[in-house]
């Protein structure tokens, strides 16, 4: 037995919007037996745009319903059934809140009806339910209504099981047989993307490495990493639906490719090179690829070591390098102020008071008067010290050794004067006397904040990676 199921709502997201109709036509495996369908009080406004797309108004549903008193009725009228919808995963995580503010666990085997479509009617322009149903001519009435999108469900889904119904050597048996068969496929593949094929995912290795789902025209749009590509692209597609936004995201994925990486740490750092080389669209962490700011570090006449920022170009009195480059200049102030607080570093010190005397922090007994050489440099300069090495490396020059790609390989990762030059693969009978050895055997790869980041949260973390330094 099947329940048909179409909704409308207040909006896109199941946190924060509500349901303002169901409706839920029952299908026997043969033919619709019984329909169910009512509007649903939902206990705020509804947006002027979800109106003008539905035509379901504030007054409409003032005297329908709470969802609270229509609960018991769509559990019994679900129960024991296969919950079915076009792109299942926005109806179904919806009813699914609705029941989880109850205090209920709704849940219920799901059978998406674009996938199905896509398996038995292959080639269509497009699989969205209007124009679906408009190449296949179903009547669809009352678009964008629970009811009318429902109906319309309804009969493509029928048309399909009977489109899957032919004869197989006079055997309707036979014919049914297989029938349930592909049904019990799609079930258990209803959380997949619609374009994506169960035999794609368990083709999928378990090992660490950066994957890439792209959409239709074949553009990457998501760039990901995890030490088990397969059970992490699984989880991707477990997810409950949170946002018609992650909804667009997961049904846009025609395909997967990946790259075997061997281990984490570089796992990591491919990850974030490529997300910075491709501006995946629904990427938003680590998009930035210019890093024109940078933090610098040089010691003053009277002998204390000061922080500035600037251009990486910047060469007024500090070193041409700076020990970690930042995006802008904005955020190269949060990054100072934010060290000036957990360090009780001077201000003045730090290049973000300027002035000739005590900076501000000294006025208000916050600062312990470096500025206005109240303070040692000795007491002050570890402070400073200790504030760098939260942010840099312990060794200036150091390779990491790791696990590579198959039995017999390694992978290396070179970091010279605390700059990360990049990540390669070598032979297990690789021998290096230097790091210019080392260097010989990558591939270059830019650094940056990010990158910075990853390292030395891998260095601090429990890892069996081999650290060669040559400082």
């Amino acid at each position: 037995m099947y329940a048909i199921i179409d909704i409308e709502t207040t909006g896109g997201q199941p946190a924060q919007d509500r349901i303002t109709e169901i409706a839920i036509f029952i299908h026997d495996g043969h033919q619709i037996v019984d329909q169910y369908n009512t509007l649903i009080n939902p206990q705020r406004p509804i947006p002027f745009f979800i109106s003008q797309l539905t035509g379901i108004t504030d007054e409409m549903v003032q005297d329908a319903p709470k969802f609270y008193e229509v609960a018991k009725e769509i559990v019994e009228f679900t129960e024991g059934k296969v919950f079915v919808a076009h792109n299942v995963r926005f109806d179904y995580s919806f009813i699914k809140k609705e029941f989880a503010d109850l205090g209920y666990t709704f849940q219920r085997k799901t059978l998406c009806t674009v996938r199905l479509s896509r398996s038995l009617l292959p080639g269509l322009p497009s699989y969205s339910l209007g124009k679906l149903c408009k190449s296949i001519d179903i009547e669809l009435k009352q678009r964008h209504r629970a009811i009318g999108d429902a109906e319309a469900t309804a009969v493509l889904f029928d048309r399909l099981l009977k489109l899957n119904r032919p004869v197989v050597d006079g055997n309707q048996n036979m014919a049914a047989d297989n029938t349930t068969q592909v049904l019990k496929e799609e079930i258990k593949t209803s959380l997949l993307p619609p374009a994506i094929r169960k035999e794609q995912v368990d083709a999928l290795p378990m090992v660490p490495g950066v994957y890439y789902f792209h959409n239709e025209a074949g553009e990457v749009i998501y760039v990901g990493k995890s030490i088990n590509i397969k059970k992490r692209i699984i989880q991707h597609f477990n997810i409950d639906y949170k946002s018609r936004k992650s909804l667009d995201f997961k049904n846009s994925i025609a395909e997967i490719t990946y790259e075997v990486m061997g281990n984490e740490l570089v796992a990591l750092l491919f990850e974030s090179a490529e997300i910075k080389r491709m501006k995946p669209h629904y990427n938003r962490q680590q998009r930035r690829s210019v890093f024109n700011t940078g933090i610098y570090v040089y010691e003053d006449g009277n002998g204390y070591k000061r922080l500035s920022f600037g251009s990486v170009n910047k060469a007024d009195n500090v070193s041409l390098t700076p020990i970690i480059a930042l995006s802008n200049q904005f955020k190269a102030k949060g990054f100072l102020y934010h060290k000036v607080a957990k360090y009780n570093l001077c201000q003045k010190l730090c290049d973000l008071y300027k002035t000739n005397g005590a900076c501000f922090d000294y006025q208000v007994h916050q600062c312990k008067g470096a500025c206005v050489g109240q303070e040692s440099p000795a007491v002050y300069n570890k402070r400073v010290e200790a504030a760098i090495e939260s942010f840099t490396f312990e060794h200036n020059n150091f390779a990491i050794v790791g696990k590579g790609r198959e039995p017999g390989e390694k992978s290396v990762v070179v970091v010279e004067h605390g700059t990360y030059l990049g990540f390669g693969f070598v032979d297990e009978t690789f021998s290096a006397q230097s790091l210019d050895d080392f260097k010989g055997a990558i591939r270059r790869y830019n650094d940056n904040k990010d990158i910075q980041q990853i390292i030395r949260g891998h260095m601090r973390g429990k890892h069996k990676d081999r650290i060669i330094v040559f400082d």
